[in-house]
């Protein structure tokens, strides 16, 4: 298939299923003998169940939930991951290893994942409160085999790169006299570095694998039976109906059909793949290049995890460190997210009209009267998740109620009708879903825990800072850069810091690790310049997010090239240009903290003026990433619309007159320049 070709249909499930396979290292399972396939079956539906029951109806301790959690991650990680990766999947490499199956030292480690998970939940409290601190032998061996294991595990589900990164984390702990400059302290034992991150809930056993246990799992599960009910279809054809007869319909499709998944699913390559099987193919046969749909896609597929209820599990870590409702966090997220889709829109629907591209024609469209009628009921279990979560209750009260829901509603539905065999699947699709996110969790815990054992993330801030002071320093003191004072470009200069490194350690990371580990290291950083908590949060969380359309390691863009038929590192490109605004938010909300709603200093007009100037902001810099507005741009004008929309990421009324002033020659250029084009049109 070339770059422009558009003849291809849609790719089959198959093909899908292996795109994801290809680009998604989670998704990577191996392939296991029938009988070893019943018993993973088995396993993952009784960790479902089990999930089920303990956060609905159970009253299990905090320590022994999270280690059942942790026993059932870690054991199946060695059970559904080969050792071995090759080019065309998981495949083993030396002979011994056996094709097909699962050999026995796979199923050695993964008992013995599952011993050293439960080890110590199992030993009654009073126990494990007097061996804090002073870890008999057995507990030092059990700590090392959970540690290795984890690192293990995590390599073989989600890369390599954050084991390597946790490993570095454990030498620091060890070598600490040896660092360098501001980084050196003095160094722990190994039996002190045990002792804290798997005796303590500071390490293993921290915030990251409890919101796992407590929330994530059953969020996932919701959306995986809320797509097999048809919400998931309900909420494409909805997006057709929408904005497909408009111009470049189907990738303003893709752009509604995103937000609409991303609501329910937290995963940038599943959305991905889901919505770009039907929009990327139509994208391409009204005349978009297969890099551009393929780029539309992955960028609007990226919004999932920053889009309300569910946005992965980064909102439920946010609640746990924040202290605040998850309702606000949600409230808090909302209009970031809808910026986010709006400049996506903006450059899309510029993109169309450069090219004059055609929208769906009614015969492509379905149905508003049949939609509604055939999946109406879809929408039930989503609507009781919101309902729940907005009137205060607990986030697991919520998910549990939305999958007693999706059940019911599943069973009751003419469409879509589930049957047991499609509740058994649908729950073991669930359990297996959380299994990666689940051991990167683990192995977050032990950065989390040697930040909090060695303080290296106060160290690293106080560096972030003043190196950024230094910088700031050299442009306060030169003209024009003067009108500005010191103090302010030492905090654009450390937001720059620290969002180049989200984008660095978001490279073949899953998100929440990004965001855990970013938080930890470059939190205190923010807290320094006197950047409220959740702004902080926020602003970590959306670089690492957009790590997953930034080449060179831009899975979402990878993902949906497959399907498109481009090539990858072209389509990350475009796709990191066609996300440039999820970029500029996250300065807007830490300069203009009303964009969040729930910020100290939240106000109507503070809130209004932010989001006016912030959408004129994406505007002009869609227009100068497009280079079209009414008619061609040339290249300065490309550049100085740019340049103007940078007077947006600190939204008031003086920039914005300011921006206005400024941009306002080249607008009024464009709109001559249009109308004597239609002039000279020839008629019809």
């Amino acid at each position: 298939m070339t770059e422009q070709g558009g003849s291809k249909g849609a790719p089959s499930a198959e093909e899908l299923r292996e795109i994801e396979r290809r680009y998604d290292p989670e998704t990577a399972f191996r392939f296991s003998g029938k009988k070893m396939a019943l018993f993973i079956s088995t396993v993952l539906v009784a960790m479902s169940i089990y999930h089920f029951y303990a956060s609905g109806f159970g009253l299990i301790r905090e320590l022994l939930h999270r280690g059942i959690h942790l026993s059932f991650v870690l054991g199946l990680v060695f059970f559904l991951y080969s050792f071995f990766k090759a080019k065309d999947g998981y495949v083993p490499a030396p002979r011994w290893y056996r094709p097909g199956g699962i050999h026995l030292i796979d199923i050695s480690l993964g008992f013995l994942a599952v011993g050293a998970a439960i080890y110590l939940p199992l030993l009654p409290p009073e126990v494990v409160s007097e061996r804090v601190g002073n870890p008999s032998t057995s507990d030092v061996f059990m700590g090392t085999a959970l540690l290795l294991i984890t690192l293990e595990a995590t390599r073989r589900s989600v890369g390599p790169t954050l084991p390597i990164i946790a490993s570095i984390f454990i030498l620091f702990a060890l070598f600490g006299p040896y660092a360098p400059g501001a980084l050196k302290h003095g160094g722990t034992s190994w039996l002190g570095l045990i002792n804290h991150i798997y005796m303590t809930n500071q390490g293993i056993y921290g915030i990251a694998i409890g919101v796992m246990a407590q929330y994530v799992f059953l969020f996932i599960l919701f959306g995986v039976l809320a797509t097999r009910i048809g919400l998931g279809q309900l909420f494409i054809d909805l997006a057709m109906i929408i904005a497909g007869r408009f111009s470049g319909g189907p990738a303003k499709v893709a752009i509604f059909a995103s937000a609409f998944m991303g609501s329910i699913s937290g995963s940038s390559i599943a959305n991905t793949v889901t919505t770009g099987a039907l929009t990327i193919p139509a994208m391409k046969r009204v005349g978009y290049p297969a890099r551009f749909a393929a780029a539309v896609e992955a960028t609007a597929s990226t919004g999932g995890q920053i889009t309300p209820p569910i946005m992965g599990a980064a909102a439920f870590i946010m609640v746990e460190y924040l202290e605040i409702p998850l309702r606000d966090i949600l409230a808090a997220a909302l209009f970031p997210a809808l910026l986010h889709y709006f400049g996506i829109f903006i450059m899309v629907h510029l993109e169309a009209k450069k090219l004059g591209l055609r929208g769906l024609t009614s015969a492509e469209l379905p149905k508003l009267f049949l939609v509604l009628k055939e999946h109406w009921l879809a929408i039930t279990p989503l609507v009781i998740l919101v309902y729940f979560i907005l009137a205060g209750r607990t986030p697991d009260f919520a998910a549990v109620y939305g999958i007693i829901a999706c059940v019911v509603v599943g069973f009751l539905k003419p469409s879509h009708r589930l049957t047991f065999i499609d509740l058994w699947e649908g729950l073991g699709a669930g359990a297996r879903n959380t299994i990666a996110v689940g051991a990167a969790a683990a192995c977050v815990g032990i950065i989390v825990g040697v930040v909090t054992l060695t303080g290296v993330g106060f160290r690293l801030g106080f560096v972030v800072v003043q190196t950024a002071t230094d910088i700031g320093a050299i442009f306060g003191t030169t003209w024009p850069f003067s009108f500005f004072e010191v103090p302010q470009w030492a905090l654009f200069f450390s937001l720059i810091l620290v969002a180049i490194a989200c984008i660095f350690m978001g490279a073949g990371i899953p998100t929440t690790a990004t965001y855990i580990i970013l938080v930890a290291v470059a939190g205190p950083a923010l807290t320094q310049l006197q950047v409220q908590p959740l702004v902080a949060h926020f602003f970590v969380f959306y670089y690492g997010v957009l790590a997953d359309i930034t080449p060179p390691v831009a899975l979402a863009a990878y993902a949906a090239s497959g399907i498109a038929g481009s090539n990858p590192f072209a389509t990350g490109n475009t796709a990191f240009r066609l996300g440039i605004a999820k970029a500029m938010v996250p300065f807007v909300f830490v300069y203009s903290p009303a964009l969040l709603l729930i910020t100290d200093d939240f106000t109507w007009s503070a809130f209004i003026i932010t989001l006016t100037g912030v959408m004129a902001g994406i505007s002009l810099l869609g227009v100068s990433f497009s280079g079209y507005l009414f008619a061609p741009l040339s290249q300065w004008e490309r550049w100085y619309i740019g340049i103007v929309s940078l007077l947006f990421i600190a939204p008031g009324i003086v920039t914005m007159g300011v921006g206005a002033l400024l941009a306002s020659p080249i607008i009024i250029r464009q709109i001559i320049l249009a109308r004597e084009r239609k002039t000279l049109a020839p008629p019809g």
